[in-house]
């Protein structure tokens, strides 16, 4: 297949320069390899995501030398990359996992995973499932809208998942030790990230994810899925984080290091990008 890599920023925020130092290397392998880089608009934290984010993604990828091929503001509506927009799609992927019984509904809040959990839990990372819904037999409340359920995917304990990483090489996790059951719908009705991710990666036919290393284990994740709808998975190239001076990685929070901020300081995209 040719070469289709894509940007993904999620517009809960302005773009900091790990943003673009992640979204560049992007551009780069597109480019190197010939072929054709899209953009992607993740848009379905509806809770943080704001027009003015995605205004100001689309201002702040071209000043920082990013040129994508499709999506937003090129040739037509924002429609097929808008993925507030791309729900059904989410919604028929969903129902092939739980007719397949590979996803269950599970009613415990994040509060009792904690809970529940004998090792601490360490940074953002979701953490280890402990099974406590996986055995149960649960109604669902609503048994014609089971999309106003959270849902699992249920893992194969001890199955080990692996890829080799673009830049970081080979990458190994055990299934139900590394992580666990994961989220792949909301009771709110929309897909996780980890769905709606694979789902669109599949459809969008993208051949090489490029991402921040902090998502490593999304993929393994969104291994499963692809692997579970028939889907062929792509290629994975993961950048390092950048920190700022007190060793802490970037955030949208880190203000004075978003690309505008910069932008505003004098600073030039070449210079950023070197």
């Amino acid at each position: 297949m040719n070469y289709r890599g894509r940007l993904a920023p999620s517009p809960t925020g302005y773009l900091h320069l790990g943003h673009g130092r992640t979204f560049w290397t992007a551009q780069q392998r597109a480019e190197a390899a010939g072929g054709t880089l899209i953009l992607r608009n993740d848009d379905l934290d509806r809770a943080r995501c704001r027009p003015e984010f995605v205004s100001a993604m689309l201002e702040d990828l071209r000043w920082f030398g990013c040129a994508w091929r499709e999506g937003p503001d090129v040739g037509g509506p924002h429609t097929p990359y808008d993925q507030s927009a791309r729900l059904p799609h989410y919604a028929a992927a969903f129902e092939r996992l739980r007719a397949a019984g590979r996803v269950y509904p599970c009613v415990c809040s994040r509060q009792e995973v904690l809970r529940a959990l004998t090792a601490p839990h360490q940074g953002d990372e979701e953490p280890v499932y402990p099974g406590t819904c996986r055995a149960r037999q649960l109604a669902i409340v609503d048994r014609e809208s089971p999309l106003t359920q959270n849902w699992r995917f249920r893992v194969s304990d001890g199955e080990v998942v692996e890829f080799i990483d673009g830049h970081f090489g080979p990458q190994r996790a055990v299934a139900g030790v590394d992580f666990g059951d994961f989220l792949v719908w909301r009771k709110d009705g929309f897909p996780s990230y980890q769905l709606a991710c694979a789902v669109d990666d599949a459809a969008m036919r993208i051949t090489e994810v490029v991402r921040g290393e902090d998502l490593i284990t999304s993929t393994f994740r969104q291994l499963l899925i692809f692997r579970a709808l028939g889907f062929a998975s792509p290629a994975f190239h993961h950048c390092p984080l950048l920190a700022d001076e007190h060793g802490t990685r970037l955030a949208k929070r880190h203000d004075a290091l978003s690309l505008r901020a910069l932008r505003a300081a004098g600073r030039s995209p070449a210079e950023l990008r070197g």
